[in-house]
């Protein structure tokens, strides 16, 4: 070293913005500046200063140079040295960097050096290649000017570090955050395995990566993605059984662990493959296992090696993030296929629903144009299936369910489609038919035959049968809409001719529907424009001859056919849900003319309201009834209201609960048209209800029909012995008044008293 040399590092008080790294090169640089100093200040033998500071230099790790204007070495340090690839300082000396390195890392060394001479200012923290190992090597280089005690500069002092470790984490950590986007992106597990596998391998100079993935039946394993492997051996192992000695991959999956195999050649589980392998020059395997969350063997990552080894720490580490990642991608996609599975398909049958299609039937309608072919769309409903849930219980129901569903797809093709709809309720689309309606039908009758084949369910034999509406295009409708309109017509028109049978879409069914839709809008219509008006029909005390309650009846005031009665209003009201909505109305409708009643110094009486079973279903309907009361200012004691028996013994324990919170707010109840229903005694006992309201269709054929007589008078005496009021519907003669006095029954309704009439004529009759 020479007296003439000054290292300044002028600039080393500047704030540097760059990682630990740099500032760890700078500290040191500064260190070696100061204490180099120090000894040629404190020292004065220059052949003792020149030995320690050589020692010094050549026990640090990093790389310390000077090179002159020209670029040549002045000086190294043997870490420096070693890394050129010279044995010895002198070496070096005099070298430039393109005599060492590729002209194009010279070209790139020397215009860093170049600015630094030229501008007199320190470089910091330069990231450079060093391309003169085999192997990559990134250096952390600071540069600054070299010069004379004068100050003039006559060269540079380098400082760098191997940072190569560094750089690879980073671009692992950059692979690992491009692979993770790729997962949420749904990319195709294909791209994404060849992106993983690509990452691995440029860490991993010589290696090659390869993913296979386990077969759906568990047993075998099919090529995910291997890029670098030979073509004809990824097809050789495609579909290769797993097991005890399956090679490295297949006994990694069979057993569920990681299998390292040093030298397929010689090892045991490699017996049975080594042919395989043998011409492709692979030597190692090392395989492990891909997880599910829940630890289910998914498939396997494996590396080969043409040299006979075992996977360093670093490469066993790479194996196991890279068979981590192929996990969650995998997992992601089987849940995305999942979730689009259930968006598409019945949870319970398995069958296509309405979504999926909706978007089939579409593309089948333009082929069958195209092809001049018919397309066949059934509408199938289970019959008495309710009867089915309510006896054996929903899971008999649902196991039924998957029973037909899988008998319907034994008689259809591929290219047909079975929907369930909902409930016990299915499309069938049939595609590709000829333009016969013989053809259509007979395949659709042998559905229906082996819906109906015996079945064992819940350890009883029983048989089910189906009603099927038919509709063909084109013939019966051009769009998907018109035809699921035309088949829903025909379904419901073979529930009308008694069930288990087919009915194909005509002329007639098609006026009906135009017919009922026309009344459906009219309704909507009618409650929207409150088109609706009560009737009172008087109910009267024999003994005493007054009237005492009167029962509210549903009259549509028709804008063009007049008054409108309620047998053609509430099964259409019914069908369409508008049934609550006008029981709404009515109720309070009912309890505001009674109040208006009252308050015209009228008599005060009860009125009986007619309640649906969908209203009495409503989670809210008693609060709605208070409502009705309180906002009408009418005392509960004054509204009664009429539940039939089968509205009650739908669901016995909901409706008596119902009921108690209805007789707690001080309404009166009573079951009406009893007799026709089903209910048991053990039922009515519990039911908590004032009157039994003796249906009209015991009355009209009094005194006449002995077994009408008897039913009634049965009915009186049952009422009677529970305590229960009764009064009979529907009487019309003297000889049925003479009848139900002398059988006890004193209260009585029909036209024997007056017909329904309207409030101002029911004002008249009550004053």
């Amino acid at each position: 070293m020479t007296k003439n040399l000054d290292y300044s590092w002028r600039d080393s008080r500047t704030k540097v913005a760059g990682n630990d790294d740099t500032q760890r090169l700078m500290a040191a640089g500064q260190r070696l500046a100061t204490e180099v100093s120090r000894m040629l200040a404190s020292e004065p033998d220059i052949a003792d200063r020149h030995y320690w500071l050589e020692t010094m230099v050549n026990h640090i790790p990093d790389y310390i140079y000077a090179k002159d204007l020209e670029g040549r070495f002045l000086v190294a340090n043997q870490a420096t040295v070693t890394e050129n690839g010279f044995r010895e300082a002198h070496e070096i000396v005099g070298k430039t960097d393109f005599d060492i390195h590729t002209p194009e890392n010279a070209r790139h060394f020397a215009e860093a050096e170049r600015r630094v001479i030229e501008t007199g200012e320190p470089m910091f923290g330069i990231e450079e290649l060093n391309a003169v190992s085999k192997e990559e090597r990134w250096l952390m280089t600071s540069k600054v000017p070299l010069r004379n005690k004068q100050g003039a500069t006559i060269g540079i002092v380098g400082v760098s570090r191997d940072i190569t470790d560094r750089k690879k984490a980073e671009r692992l950590l950059i692979g690992q955050a491009r692979l993770l986007e790729l997962i949420a992106k749904s990319t195709p597990l294909t791209e994404f395995f060849h992106e993983l596998i690509l990452l691995i391998e440029g860490h991993l100079p010589g290696i090659v990566g390869s993913i296979l993935l386990l077969s759906p039946d568990g047993q075998h394993l099919l090529t995910g993605a291997a890029p670098s492997l030979a073509e004809a051996y990824n097809a050789a192992v495609h579909g290769i059984a797993i097991g005890p000695k399956a090679g490295s991959c297949g006994t990694a999956a069979w057993r569920g662990e990681p299998v390292v195999v040093a030298d397929v050649l010689s090892d045991p589980l490699w017996e049975d493959a080594v042919d395989i392998i043998r011409p492709f020059g692979y030597r190692s395997c090392w395989s492990t296992p891909i997880h599910s969350y829940q630890g289910k063997v998914l498939g396997t990552f494996a590396l080969y090696s043409r040299e006979v080894g075992l996977p360093s720490a670093e490469q066993s580490e790479l194996i196991s993030m890279a068979a981590h990642l192929a996990g969650i991608a995998i997992e992601r996609r089987q849940s995305e296929e999942r979730i689009q599975f259930m968006a598409h398909h019945d949870a319970l049958t398995g069958l296509p629903n309405r979504v999926l299609f909706d978007e089939r039937v579409t593309s089948a309608l333009q082929q069958a144009r195209a092809s001049g072919q018919w397309v066949a769309l059934a509408f199938l409903d289970l019959d008495n299936f309710k009867l089915i849930n309510d006896t054996l219980g929903h899971h008999a129901g649902d196991e039924l369910l998957r029973l037909v569903a899988g008998r319907m797809l034994a008689c259809v093709r591929n290219s047909d489609m079975i929907v369930r709809v909902g409930g016990d309720e299915f499309i069938i689309l049939l595609t590709g038919l000829p333009p016969d309606s013989g053809v259509v039908t007979s395949r659709l009758e042998d559905i229906r035959t082996a819906i109906g084949a015996p079945l064992a369910l819940s350890g009883r034999s029983l048989q089910v049968s189906c009603s099927m509406g038919v509709v063909c295009y084109p013939d019966h409708g051009q769009t998907a809409t018109e035809l699921l309109a035309s088949a829903d017509s025909a379904m419901y028109r073979a529930k009308e001719v008694g069930r288990n049978n087919l009915q194909v879409f005509d002329a007639k069914m098609a006026a009906k529907a135009r017919e009922k839709l026309q009344r459906y809008e009219e309704l909507r219509d009618a409650v929207a424009r409150g088109e609706f008006v009560l009737h009172y029909q008087p109910q009267m005390n024999l003994k005493t001859g007054r009237v005492f309650a009167a029962e509210s009846l549903l009259r549509w005031q028709h804008p063009e056919r007049g008054l409108v009665s309620p047998a053609e209003i509430i099964p259409l009201a019914e069908e369409t849900g508008l049934i609550v909505p006008i029981g709404d109305w009515v109720l309070n409708e009912a309890c505001r003319q009674n109040k208006a009643w009252q308050e015209a110094g009228l008599p005060p009486i009860v009125v009986s309201v007619n309640v649906s079973a969908r209203q009495f279903r409503e989670r809210n309907w008693v609060s709605r009834v208070a409502e009705a009361l309180a906002e009408n200012g009418l005392e509960a004691c004054y509204i009664e209201l009429e539940l039939t028996e089968s509205l009650i013994m739908q669901d016995v324990s909901a409706a008596i609960a119902t009921m108690h919170e209805l007789q707690v707010l001080g309404v009166h109840l009573a079951i009406d048209d009893f007799g026709t229903g089903y209910s048991s005694l053990s039922a009515l006992k519990s039911f908590p209800v004032r009157r039994l309201k003796i249906d009209r269709s015991f009355i009209q054929d009094i005194p006449g029909d002995d077994d009408d007589k008897a039913i009634t008078g049965a009915i009186i005496s049952l009422a009677q012995k529970l305590q229960i009021e009764v009064i009979a519907e529907g009487v019309e003669t003297q000889a049925q008044v003479d009848f139900l006095r002398a059988s006890g029954c004193h209260d009585v309704q029909g036209y024997f008293v007056s017909r329904p009439v309207t409030p101002t004529a029911f004002a008249a009759l009550l004053a």
